[in-house]
């Protein structure tokens, strides 16, 4: 019986080297030609720091309302230079001057202290209102004031009537006022202390006066006529004219 023979593959030194089938690093595991993998693992897995996200600034918002400032700015710069101008216009066209007030007379006829103590007093008051303006008139409306004071005691008051003023013009007005004073015996006293002391007697007289001016055809808008004046009068005597020693008058106009 014949031997069977085993044959044994013989390596070729000359054949190829048989490419590896499997990588020689793991998937998945880091590579470092330099240091230790293990050691650039354990950095690789330090805990990171997360920075708070700020949300982004609306640019777009900003900038619209920036916008809107900016014509604000300007609607009201530019409004501004025409009421500017305006003014200037009217004033070289017109020329405007401050009315001229002053008191001429005055009358007191009621001046009695009644039983229950209070005074009870009566004035007619002559005005002169002028207007020196050549372009200009003034309406008197509705709703004046005229009052008479001593020191801080109100002893009359009335009202002016309603009437247009031309151009130039000087009118003269008669004012019918009254009033009363409560717990007024010790107002009475002073008075006549006060005209035997110093000879007279100082009164305040203030109007205001709602008005509107007239530029040629247009009516503006309707403001106030403020008038102060300081009388001193020789005495406070009943249904006599009262000598006015002096008076001046402070006028200012109020929107």
């Amino acid at each position: 019986m014949s031997q069977h023979q085993k044959i044994y593959p013989v390596h070729d030194p000359e054949a190829p080297a048989a490419r590896p089938t499997a990588p020689l690093v793991p998937r998945g595991s880091s590579r470092s030609e330099q240091g230790d993998p293990s050691k650039e693992d354990s950095l690789n897995q330090r805990p990171q720091r997360f920075l708070p996200l700020t949300p982004p600034k609306k640019k777009g918002s900003r900038s619209c309302c920036c916008t809107c400032v900016c014509y604000t700015f300007c609607f009201l710069l530019l409004l501004v230079v025409v009421v500017g101008a305006t003014i200037g216009i009217l004033y070289l066209v017109f020329k405007p001057k401050l009315p001229d007030y002053s008191i001429d007379r005055l009358q007191l006829t009621r001046f009695a202290v009644n039983q229950d103590s209070s005074l009870t007093t009566a004035f007619n008051v002559t005005i002169t209102a002028k207007n020196p303006n050549e372009k200009i008139g003034i309406y008197y409306e509705d709703g004046s004031k005229i009052t008479v004071w001593y020191l801080e005691h109100q002893l009359s008051n009335g009202s002016l009537p309603k009437f247009y003023q031309g151009h130039e013009n000087t009118t003269v007005i008669y004012v019918e006022m009254t009033g009363q004073t409560q717990n007024a015996l010790s107002l009475r006293t002073t008075l006549e202390e006060q005209q035997q002391r110093t000879g007279n007697i100082p009164l305040r007289i203030r109007v205001n006066q709602p008005v509107r001016v007239k530029f040629g055809k247009l009516k503006l808008f309707e403001v106030r006529f403020l008038v102060r004046c300081g009388v001193f009068v020789d005495s406070l005597a009943t249904n006599n004219v009262i000598k006015i020693q002096s008076s001046s008058c402070k006028f200012r106009l109020r929107l």
